[in-house]
């Protein structure tokens, strides 16, 4: 078979070639064509026949020897490289769909970790995705009963590292360098005629001024713009004129709900808010000072506007109006009496959540926050009452897994998350302070679930340092449930509210318990014995610890 190089970009079988109107046949010459004079063109030499190189070709041959040929070759690895994908997706949806439980893939589940070895290389500030890959797994595979023995050591290891270290209180002039805007609108005295913190404010604006444009609790939450459309209509007869000028009442919380979530908060507010002395934000959960103050709505979704302290204290506003109307009435102005009415705050995260910390205080020790909420809380209001309602921790990290896990809930899954975090916070001791690791933002993203929270006695002793020990009420939820009217009545007592009549308290008192487990949650039965054993050793030095700064044993939860 004749190959033409230099002119002809098909290759044309037998002599056909020869009428290649370019071509004159085997006797062409490069030196005397027109199209090919010139150039020096290297030959390529196939079927020993002299050809050109870098030429464009196009071979037509026969059918069967095309597919045998290279192209054949070239399909056929096509199709293996199908195949191949086919069968690794196939795994892969099969791994997804299954949970990776049970064994059933020849891969094992992400959840069964061993222990994580420790690198003080790590950062605060790291994101979750690097967190994850700073803790390695070890080969150590954690499997329900029998991986009693493996994780015992891990606690025993954070057992190892546990102390109870005061924090040093920041001074208040530090506390204003943080915060100058929120010193600027709170003062520092309050009406001496009234029970609940308040003050008088000098409002600027005029009747057709929206005093609630702005707030952004009203522009980023439905369920509050009810409330505010309420308060835009009733606003300006609740301000108080004095020489020429508007006033409005503004108030601060008298006491506060701080904690814990999952242990009985919203039905103790639930029943207090019956008692006639006794108000609430516009609603139970603010969390201003633990995350809108800050600008988090939800922490994953990242960071919006700081929550001015204007927004905050518009909660209050509702109750603000009820306090002004007792305070300009004649037994209040003429005769000298107090206002009682009292208004509470009750987010379940105030004790715990000082995620934000890292975000905005820079000069940290050790991993450590320099400032936190109580400090700022004390700094305006020293003679704020605090309550915490607590609960057996091993119970509670169940409970908040099944409220808060949004699918694939089982014992199963509970036990593995449990044995991650573990592992994760073992990491984390094995190289910063207990204080450092409870306060880190990056390892409680991490953990699947919650367990710092239920290190009550860290967070006690530092809200302690702060506040006097007879400023906290600390309830249990196993007594509150056993023996409601009693803990309610020590609840009265500790905030200095009036009696209530036989039908009052009965309304408070026997009301259905609110915010109980969900019926679907109910069916997933309780804890394996493997993971609340295990739960128990953890949490172990931590209520013992607990149970001695109240000087109450019922806080070991030995019974339960």
């Amino acid at each position: 078979m004749r190959y033409c190089i230099n002119c002809c970009i098909h290759l044309l079988p037998n002599d056909l070639h020869r009428q290649c109107f370019r071509c004159r046949g085997p006797d062409h010459n490069n030196q005397k064509c027109p199209v090919c004079k010139g150039e020096n063109k290297i030959p390529l030499y196939t079927d020993s026949k002299q050809m050109k190189w870098l030429a464009v070709l196009e071979v037509r041959t026969d059918h069967c020897e095309s597919w045998n040929g290279f192209f054949c070759l070239r399909k056929g690895k096509l199709c293996s490289l199908m195949f191949g994908l086919i069968v690794m997706t196939l795994v892969m949806v099969s791994y997804i769909l299954t949970g990776a439980k049970h064994g059933l893939l020849l891969i094992p589940s992400p959840f069964h970790y061993g222990a994580f070895a420790s690198n003080p290389s790590l950062m605060d500030n790291e994101s979750l995705s690097d967190m994850k890959d700073h803790y390695q797994p070890s080969k150590m595979n954690i499997s329900y009963v029998k991986d009693y023995p493996s994780i015992k050591l891990i606690i025993d290891t954070i057992t190892s590292k546990i102390e109870f270290i005061t924090r040093q209180r920041p001074d208040l002039e530090e506390l204003r360098k943080q915060e100058p805007h929120m010193f600027s609108v709170i003062p520092n005295k309050f009406l001496p005629n009234s029970k609940n913190p308040c003050w008088y404010e000098e409002y600027r604006g005029n009747t057709t001024t929206d005093p609630y444009a702005t707030n952004s609790y009203a522009l980023y939450s439905k369920r509050f713009r009810v409330v505010f459309d309420y308060l835009r209509k009733v606003f300006w007869n609740h301000l108080y004129h004095y020489k020429g000028k508007h006033y409005r009442l503004r108030c601060l919380p008298h006491f506060y709900i701080i904690g814990q979530p999952k242990c009985g908060t919203t039905d103790l507010y639930d029943r207090l808010r019956l008692h006639p002395e006794v108000r609430f934000s516009a609603s139970k959960e603010p969390h201003w000072w633990t995350r809108k103050r800050f600008g988090i709505i939800r922490l994953r979704d990242g960071f919006h506007d700081r929550y001015p302290v204007e927004d905050y204290l518009d909660l209050f506003d509702l109750a603000a109006h009820q306090i002004q109307s007792v305070l300009q009435s004649e037994a209040v102005r003429e005769r000298g009496r107090m206002n009682n009415i009292i208004i509470g705050e009750a987010s379940a995260s105030t004790m715990w959540d000082n995620n934000a910390w890292i975000f905005f205080y820079d000069n940290s020790t050790d991993g450590e926050p320099p400032f936190l909420i109580q400090d700022f809380i004390h700094a305006f209001q020293p003679n704020a009452k605090l309550i915490i309602m607590l609960r057996d921790p091993v119970e509670r990290l169940y409970s908040d897994y099944l409220y808060f896990a949004s699918a694939n809930k089982s014992a199963e899954d509970f036990h593995e998350k449990v044995a991650e975090s573990l592992q994760l916070f073992e990491g984390c001791v094995l190289d910063y302070s207990l204080r450092a690791c409870v306060y880190n933002n990056t390892l409680n993203n991490a953990m699947p679930v919650r367990l710092q929270v239920g290190l009550y006695v860290v967070y006690l002793l530092d809200w302690l340092t702060v506040f006097n020990k007879d400023q906290i009420l600390v309830l249990r939820l196993e007594d509150h449930a056993s023996n409601m009217r009693y803990t309610m009545h020590k609840v009265f007592q500790f905030l200095d509210l009036g009696p209530l009549s036989e039908k009052q308290e009965a309304l408070i008192t026997k009301s259905p318990a609110s915010n109980t487990r969900r019926p679907e949650d109910r069916s997933l039965g309780p804890m394996l014995p493997t993971t609340k054993a295990i739960l128990r050793d953890f949490y172990r030095p931590f209520n013992t610890k607990l149970a001695q700064v109240l000087f109450d044993d019922a806080f070991l939860w030995k019974r339960t």
